[in-house]
């Protein structure tokens, strides 16, 4: 049990010691905008708690935006057009990309507004938020998480990104442990992510390659 404590202990201050590391690294970039930072990986490879504990050390230093792509879903109608188990329409039909670029990456970047606008879309209500109109400090950090963010059409928008690689049993395993409701099936749950969130996120890291395109 000592050994396992001491294993533990260490682990947790290396984990402290990465996060200053990326935190006083995201510090330094100097931008006359926003400076607009992706935190991508697959479902579940710990994108959100990565996001909000460089969030938490970064406060002390540079004004942050928080937000993150589940807030820019499409309607489910949209979502689901080729199917809820459709790994193409995971890929291609999950988020709104034009309204997130439109709201928060096109204004806090060069020659934007600096007036943006952090969420769009509540998925489990499937309905719009109304979610108030902003405008960015100067020097601020916008740390965005998400799935799918090195896609082509929006690597022009991050000036810095971060690629969190989990083995996808690692991933699964997390995300049955996350989304699995009270009383629900775990076996109809896995064979929704097998059949859909897997193969969805492998072709996005066959075809995009976000771990080469990373900073």
């Amino acid at each position: 049990m000592d050994a396992q404590r001491r294993g533990l202990a260490q682990d947790m201050m290396a984990r402290d010691e990465m996060l200053n590391d990326v935190a006083a690294r995201l510090a330094r970039l100097v931008s006359a905008d926003t400076v607009r930072v992706g935190i991508d990986g697959v479902d579940a490879a710990g994108k959100t708690t990565l996001g909000d504990e460089l969030a938490q050390r970064l406060r002390a230093l540079r004004p942050v935006v928080r937000s993150g792509i589940d807030h820019f879903h499409n309607p489910r109608e949209i979502r689901y057009a080729k199917s809820a188990e459709s790994p193409h329409g995971y890929y291609e039909d999950s988020f709104n990309l034009d309204c997130l670029i439109e709201k928060l990456l096109r204004p806090l970047g060069p020659g934007g507004t600096g007036r943006y606008q952090t969420a769009h879309f509540d998925h489990r209500r499937n309905l719009p938020v109304d979610c108030p109109e902003m405008k960015a400090a100067p020097a601020t950090v916008l740390l965005f998480d998400g799935i799918f963010l090195l896609r082509p059409r929006l690597r022009p928008y991050w000036d810095y990104s971060i690629f969190v690689k989990v083995g996808f049993d690692v991933a699964l395993a997390r995300s049955l442990r996350r989304d699995l409701p009270a009383g629900g099936d775990p076996a109809r749950l896995e064979q929704r992510y097998r059949s859909s969130y897997l193969p969805g996120q492998q072709r996005y890291l066959a075809e995009c390659e976000p771990q080469a395109h990373a900073d």
